[in-house]
């Protein structure tokens, strides 16, 4: 989730055939949108989730089932165990973010976004053009909707003004 930006229900979801690591890449089916894509990965992605694989497979329980992700005795993850076994983990951490008392698995598409213009802004790239890139691949229908995920953090702000003020300053 945190290195696609995929949504908790996208990762459930996956079935095995799914998820393609000799070309590094996940479909992701039917989405909120109705709509199907293909989501690249990047190679540490892939390393992980071959070694994931490899240890899942081990469960003979587990081997037989066409989920990609799966809790004990091979049974596929939901959604919402997925939801309540991060709710544990958050708790054994202790950690709090922002104005949100604690992190929700939700927040990882988020930071996936800004991390994602975060990097655009620093090799000074067409931001509106490649927000529709980015669009497509959360799997929106409108380039609006992305929007939603792009948080004013301090370090993205900087870069934003940084590049208005190159902008505004070369002007006639």
């Amino acid at each position: 989730m945190a290195s696609c930006g995929l949504r908790i229900s996208e990762a459930t979801r996956l079935d095995r055939a799914d998820v393609d690591l000799v070309h590094g890449r996940l479909f992701i089916r039917q989405t909120k949108y109705g709509k199907s894509r293909w989501v690249p990965m990047h190679p540490t992605t892939v390393t992980a989730l071959m070694r994931y694989a490899a240890h899942r497979d081990q469960d003979p329980l587990a081997a037989r089932r066409a989920a990609f992700f799966v809790f004990d005795y091979g049974r596929p993850a939901p959604s919402g165990a997925v939801q309540y076994a991060f709710t544990i983990l958050r708790r054994t951490i202790g950690r709090s973010r922002g104005g949100h008392p604690v992190p929700r698995l939700h927040d990882l598409r988020h930071t996936f976004v800004c991390r994602r213009l975060d990097q655009w802004y620093r090799e000074d790239r067409d931001i509106e053009r490649h927000v529709l890139a980015l669009s497509t691949y959360l799997g929106y229908a409108k380039v609006t909707d992305t929007y939603w995920y792009v948080t004013a953090t301090p370090a993205l702000l900087d870069l934003a003004a940084r590049r208005a003020t190159r902008t505004l300053g070369s002007r006639p």
